[in-house]
């Protein structure tokens, strides 16, 4: 078992991971995500066990079921999931000019897994769509052209 200081959100059958720095806008992301359908898994730290070939995360019990939204608090109430099929690691930077206009594809091994790892900007109005791509990659229903 590993942890990450990670959030994890559910997007129809599969996860996704959104890592950054603190205020680097892991929540708000979140939060925009599932207000577009998802569910919430785990804010600020996650739990990953690599389960049957895949990588499973969970909330650590403390936090579970918690999000913090900030300028407001510590809410409870968002949708969940007690855990997520993760297919998708995103690492996200504050500013545009650190992303790369054409990256090659890259993945991260956690608990043994691979998972494919792109570097988004938080403030990107696309982002939301962009993670959607991400995820249809991971899972075969796109492909990248070389």
């Amino acid at each position: 078992m590993s942890q990450l200081h990670a959030n994890c959100v559910q997007i129809g059958a599969h996860a996704i991971l959104i890592r950054g720095a603190s205020g680097s806008g892991k929540s708000g992301l979140s939060l925009r995500l599932i207000k577009a359908g998802g569910f919430l898994v785990s804010d600020d730290r996650t739990d990953l066990a690599a389960r049957d070939g895949r990588l499973i995360a969970t909330a650590p019990a403390p936090i579970a079921g918690l999000c913090e939204v900030r300028g407001i608090g510590v809410v409870r109430g968002l949708p969940v999931k007690p855990e997520g099929d993760v297919r998708v690691l995103i690492d996200l930077e504050t500013s545009a000019r650190d992303i790369e206009r054409m990256p090659e594809p890259d993945s991260e091994e956690i608990c043994g897994i691979a998972i494919p790892r792109w570097t988004l900007c938080a403030s990107d109005l696309a982002i939301e769509a962009k993670i959607g791509v991400a995820l249809a990659l991971a899972t075969g229903e796109m492909t990248l052209e070389p």
